[in-house]
């Protein structure tokens, strides 16, 4: 990928999005993302993202540090038109805790301690437990990555299904967006010709992952893979010539076709691409 220079906004980050109708949330949650909708002074997309990471910078900086917002935000993506409208709630103190929890489990206690003190973490993950003793069955509508878009992310959509924006921040930007049905469907083709040709291991257990969670929502929702800030780091014509979407599909088919070298070439030019990518990460 040939790299443009840094913008301060949005974050180095993909998100996968899961939208849900406004049947599925239960009052008074429903009558509240109803008037939200109807509120023609709703936060653009922009906005909120900005917002978004201006309230995680600052919780950054604070001392003693904070893991996530006191309160849940009530701000949500909204996608109209068709049998719309859907919203995403940013579910803002839900993925801290879900983050956070996860590092827990993941990260050794020295390094951990050394970002997030012991009293602090436990004060939070307190927080979460009682939470979800009252929501048991709640679960983020927001998936994160940062630097690079998760291969498995990328089974859910097709190459007819991207919108490209080009053009300065902050509306610059990839997107997928399909029906959940047929993210359901192509995230269960997919994970049947991993195990068949491949087995267990990372890419498999991801596919399996995202495929459970997809399962969580309203089955009318509507799934959206985002490129977030990551399509402000490269140029016009390496965003526009982006196929990482065909390749993952393609390299499916060479697997399904029992064709590994398909299948390797199809991996290899995914990891070109975003070779850049990553290696600036490590350089940031």
């Amino acid at each position: 990928m040939a790299l443009m220079a840094r913008s301060p906004l949005p974050p180095y980050a993909a998100w996968l999005r899961v939208y849900e109708p406004l049947a599925a949330f239960s009052e008074p949650e429903r009558s509240h993302w109803a008037a939200y909708v109807a509120d023609p002074s709703r936060p653009a997309r922009a906005q909120l993202l900005a917002a978004e990471q201006e309230a995680a910078l600052r919780r950054a900086i604070a001392v003693p540090a904070r893991v996530g917002p006191d309160e849940e935000l009530r701000g949500a993506f909204v996608l109209d038109g068709g049998s719309g409208p859907w919203l995403c709630p940013l579910d803002e103190r839900l993925r801290s805790w879900v983050a956070l929890e996860s590092l827990h489990e993941e990260v050794p206690e020295p390094l951990l301690s050394a970002f997030v003190p012991p009293a602090t973490r436990e004060e939070a993950l307190s927080a979460y437990a009682a939470w979800r003793g009252e929501h048991p069955a709640r679960r983020p509508r927001i998936l994160t990555a940062t630097w690079h878009v998760p291969l498995w992310w990328f089974i859910a959509f097709t190459a007819d299904e991207r919108v490209l924006r080009l053009g300065p921040d902050p509306e610059r930007g990839l997107t997928y967006r399909t029906a959940m049905s047929r993210a359901r469907q192509r995230m269960a083709r997919g994970l049947a010709v991993l195990q068949r040709s491949i087995g267990e291991g990372l890419v498999t257990e991801g596919v399996e992952e995202v495929a459970r969670w997809l399962e969580e929502f309203h089955p009318h929702s509507q799934v959206e893979l985002d490129y977030g800030g990551l399509a402000t780091l490269v140029d016009d014509q390496t965003l526009a010539g982006d196929s990482s979407v065909t390749d993952v599909a393609d390299g499916l088919a060479a697997l399904s076709a029992g064709e590994p070298d398909g299948a390797a070439e199809a991996y290899a030019r995914l990891v070109e691409r975003w070779r850049d990518l990553q290696a600036r990460e490590h350089a940031t």
